[in-house]
């Protein structure tokens, strides 16, 4: 069963239609949403942005409706302040006051003149807006030179800026794009039309958002469009947001600490003259997973760097690896919350049915998250997706947290019920420390990494991936250390100086026996243990008392 289940995943990820890197592409058919966002791109000086939208056409048709475009310029990934002022009113009907936080730019479509209207917000100080991309001048042969490689200087620009044709926020409300319109004789009319926009200065860099709107749905009536729109986002020499530019770079270098670590792990289990169990090599399973996940994420960064589009060999392999390696994690954390080969060799029904409740969401979540890295940002289902990956993502963290908590119950009960409470505690203790670090790891991942996301300069958005990783690296690090094949370990042995031991003993005899097992080899010291940890979890003793 599990065999088919994988099988129909990876046909799933095979069949799944790969999206073009920062070369989108985007159908939309009969979509009757107010506002659409396209895109969401960093630019740095030098960057160009090139929208095609082509079989434009609308239903029920009326050439005096609204269409068009909406760009705005940020700093962050925060929400857009002037599309949240008005969200019961179309923009394009607006007119743009200085009020807004935003710099924004309007390409309204004039459907019966065809005619593509431009407005732009007094906070653009300089525009360089074009029909098309030919429309471009090209630079001169000591330009070209000087910008070959991915770093400008700030010289070239203001040499260029004499050669090119600058609009300003005062005379861009006067400029004026072509539509073409072309009759197929069946239904409306299609509309075509283009615009390429240049940043050529410091001061017009930032975090460009590009939304459709679809004004008459703003009303009362009801209007579906239809269109196909390819963008095209590019810096110089380089297809990736301003903030995304090091992330290959950062996904390679964590693959290396990863694959090292993995190894060092392995060693050490080689080495270990402490058991072994299955749950160590599922770690070191783990940490391979996870170097190779990032190894195809950075390679998939880096053809997309190159080219624009990635190769979908490469994203294949990193999804498969991120699918594996997902599910490994919360396995795993839910096998070490549970006690499983530490301190009992067969999962309660009560566990085994949590089992059964997380690994499917989990998967769930995981394929949702490749249907975002795969579906364009325009596309219907993207929210969807992403609401759907959210939830489920929250659901898994939350049940990775029951079976530590029921071990802490059952551990507290113990160390009352049984008598052996210096064993108790210390397990108690050590499961205690185990839920801190599941709820710092989930907090730092999820919530922390959003914050930086929405708060960081668009520059730096590779930020809150290198946090991402490196609170991974840190969890893993921790729990390898917490749960390693050791003597000292509480799931094996109890120092000799815990001042409650004396509890244990009694006027029987058996002190003098006690502190000779003490002194005997590892061995029998892991055996006497063991049976204090069986006796610990007897099922006798209460281990149904919180199904």
């Amino acid at each position: 069963m599990t065999t088919v289940k994988y099988s129909l995943i990876l046909l799933f990820l095979i069949k799944l239609p790969f999206t073009c890197g920062r070369i989108h592409q985007l159908e939309v058919e009969n979509d009757s949403r107010r506002y659409i966002g396209l895109s969401t791109f960093g630019f740095y000086n030098g960057g160009k942005l090139d929208v095609q939208l082509q079989n434009f056409k609308a239903e029920p048709f009326d050439e005096n409706a609204i269409f068009g475009f909406s760009v705005d310029r940020t700093l962050n990934d925060a929400t857009s302040p002037y599309l949240d002022s008005h969200p019961d009113r179309c923009l394009l009907e607006d007119p743009v006051h200085s009020e807004h936080e935003a710099a924004v730019i309007y390409f309204i479509m004039n459907l019966k003149d065809k005619v593509l209207y431009v407005n732009c917000s007094p906070e653009w100080k300089s525009v360089h807006i074009y029909g098309s991309s030919k429309e471009i001048p090209m630079p001169s042969v000591k330009q070209a030179l000087v910008g070959s490689g991915n770093i400008l200087m700030q010289t070239r620009r203001k040499r260029s800026t004499g050669d090119e044709s600058v609009v300003t926020a005062s005379s861009c409300s006067k400029l004026r794009l072509p539509i073409s319109i072309r009759h197929d004789g069946k239904g409306p009319p299609s509309f075509n039309t283009s615009f390429v926009m240049r940043i050529l200065s410091s001061a017009e860099e930032g975090l460009y958002n590009l939304y459709f709107y679809n004004c008459p749905n703003y009303n009362t009536k009801q209007v579906n469009v239809n269109f196909r729109i390819q963008i095209t986002e590019e810096n110089v020499g380089n297809f990736l947001s301003a903030g995304e530019m090091q992330l290959p770079a950062l996904y390679c270098t964590m693959a290396i600490l990863f694959l090292l670590s993995g190894a060092f792990w392995v060693f050490l289990l080689r080495q270990s003259k402490h058991p072994v169990f299955k749950i160590h090599y599922l770690m070191a399973t783990l940490v391979f997973l996870k170097a190779l996940s990032l190894a195809f994420h950075g390679m998939n960064y880096h053809f997309i760097e190159r080219s624009g589009v990635h190769l979908s060999t490469w994203a294949v392999l990193y999804y498969i690896a991120h699918l594996l390696k997902g599910t490994l994690l919360f396995v795993i954390l839910l096998l070490i919350g549970t006690g499983w080969t530490f301190i009992k060799h067969i999962l309660a029904p009560r566990d085994k049915r949590l089992f059964m409740v997380v690994i499917p969401l989990q998967v769930l979540a995981n394929v949702a998250e490749i249907i975002l890295e795969e579906s364009e940002e325009g596309a219907r289902e993207h929210r969807t997706w992403r609401d759907i990956f959210i939830l489920v993502d929250l659901l898994c963290c939350g049940c990775i947290l029951f079976p530590v908590v029921w071990s802490i119950r059952h551990l507290q009960q113990a160390s009352v019920t049984i008598g052996k409470v210096a064993t108790s505690l210390r397990k108690l203790k050590l499961f205690q420390h185990f839920y801190i670090m599941i709820v710092c790891y989930i907090y730092f991942t999820r919530i922390v990494v959003y914050l930086l996301r929405i708060t960081v300069p668009f520059q730096y958005g590779w930020l809150d991936e290198m946090f991402r990783e490196m609170a991974t690296y840190v969890f893993f690090v921790l729990t390898g250390y917490t749960f390693r094949p050791a003597s000292q370990n509480p799931y094996f042995a109890v120092p000799d100086d815990d001042a409650e031991e004396s509890l244990v003993i009694t006027e029987s005899g058996l002190t003098e026996d006690l502190k000779d097992i003490r002194h005997k080899s590892t061995s029998n010291m892991t055996e006497v243990t063991q049976k204090e940890i069986e006796a610990l979890l007897d099922p006798r003793e209460g281990s149904h008392d919180y199904d």
